[in-house]
């Protein structure tokens, strides 16, 4: 009987794959990542669990994962990779918001976490496969997207390594998010009714700003009309700020909509675009560092997502030195963030992705990003 170790987060979807696991026949055992830990990580601000007596969030999570494995009569290990996490996607986080850019934590900790420190802690419990409730499918050790377009999680492994992705399960991947809850009610699993988690995956359901202010202090600058060159207000920090976010930004007596379009962090300006849709917004080329091939082909077929649940847009790519991509999207897109990922795709093919680091427009790079 082979063994699968499963990724158990406390959630439905995690927990239905299990359910499905063992029903196929394999020997199921649980694995509970604890990632984070308020008090080490001096998470004080804005956290409503410090110093009261309510559980966590991770901790109800965990007690909610020790319940479908006892339904389930399986074992339940937990581990701790509370300073892998700091290490390798926190402090990542905090410096990438350092140079204005917009980080995506969780797909550094799909490739750092996920799939390499609890493979290996999943490895030593004997496992043959590790399977996690991610929406996504493997075959021939390439990965596609799940069948529910509006779930699919593909964009979020696309950093994780084809090695890694080896003997790797996703039971859920070939089905719909309602299905999946059909299934736990059927099965009458405790989380049958939980509701999906939401947000940056170590903070949870909290204000960022608030959050964020626990280790990026508050510099205050000038937001700039992009067109104009004249200021127009007073922002509290470019980390708090995206590329295309238009609410909270703080403006007042301006009729027409505004966006953000660029960040200046030598001295620390925030610039704006007025009207409906801005020019400004858009751009036809970027560049791509930390590259990652799963599947590496060059066709006429090629899409990208710039942003999860983005749409899919036609591309091509040239290679250049250092391992760098150069990403032509003929179709103008918005809002192409540098610190997001640019995932590749042929078809339902995930084929990799790289780190965006400079956006361009007519062959020149936007001045303003």
């Amino acid at each position: 009987m082979k063994k699968v170790v499963v990724g158990m987060s406390g959630g439905v979807d995690s927990s239905v794959s299990a359910y499905l696991l063992q029903k196929e026949g394999y020997e199921v055992i649980g694995l509970f990542m604890r990632n984070w830990d308020s008090m080490i990580n001096n998470d004080i601000k804005g956290n409503p669990n410090y110093g009261s007596d309510n559980i966590c969030p991770q901790e109800q999570d965990y007690n909610d994962a020790k319940k479908v494995c006892d339904y389930l009569g399986i074992e339940l290990h937990r581990v701790d990779f509370v300073k892998e996490y700091w290490d390798l996607v926190f402090k990542y986080f905090l410096d990438e918001l350092n140079k204005g850019r917009t980080p995506n934590p969780d797909l550094m900790c799909n490739k750092y976490i996920k799939f390499d420190a609890f493979k290996k802690e999943a490895l030593k419990l004997g496992a043959d496969y590790i399977a996690t409730g991610h929406y996504c499918n493997t075959k021939d050790n390439k990965l596609y997207r799940g069948k529910d377009s509006n779930k699919d999680q593909s964009y979020f492994l696309a950093q994780v390594s084809k090695e890694e992705l080896t003997n790797v399960l996703f039971p859920v991947g070939n089905l719909e998010k309602d299905k999946v809850r059909d299934i736990a009610m059927e099965a009458n699993l405790p989380t049958a009714n939980k509701k999906d988690s939401t947000g940056i995956c170590f903070i949870g359901e909290r204000n960022f700003q608030k959050f964020i202010n626990n280790y990026l202090q508050k510099n205050p600058g000038d937001i700039i009309d992009v067109k104009t060159k004249e200021k127009v207000g007073t922002h509290d920090g470019l980390m708090n700020y995206t590329i295309g976010q238009r609410r909270n930004v703080p403006l007042s007596g301006f009729k027409d909509k505004h966006y953000v379009v660029g960040k200046n962090v030598k001295d620390n300006i925030l610039y704006v675009a007025f009207g409906e849709d801005p020019e400004e917004l858009y751009s036809d080329e970027c560049i791509l560092e930390n590259i990652n091939w799963i599947d590496k082909k060059n066709n006429d077929n090629l899409t990208a997502k710039f942003r999860y649940r983005g749409p899919d847009y036609k591309i091509s790519y040239e290679e250049l030195p250092d391992n760098k991509l150069l990403v032509k999207y003929p179709e103008k897109v918005a809002s192409v963030t540098p610190g997001q990922a640019c995932v590749i795709y042929d078809g339902d093919e995930c084929l990799g992705s790289g780190i965006i680091s400079e956006v361009h427009k007519n062959g020149k790079k936007l001045w303003y990003l």
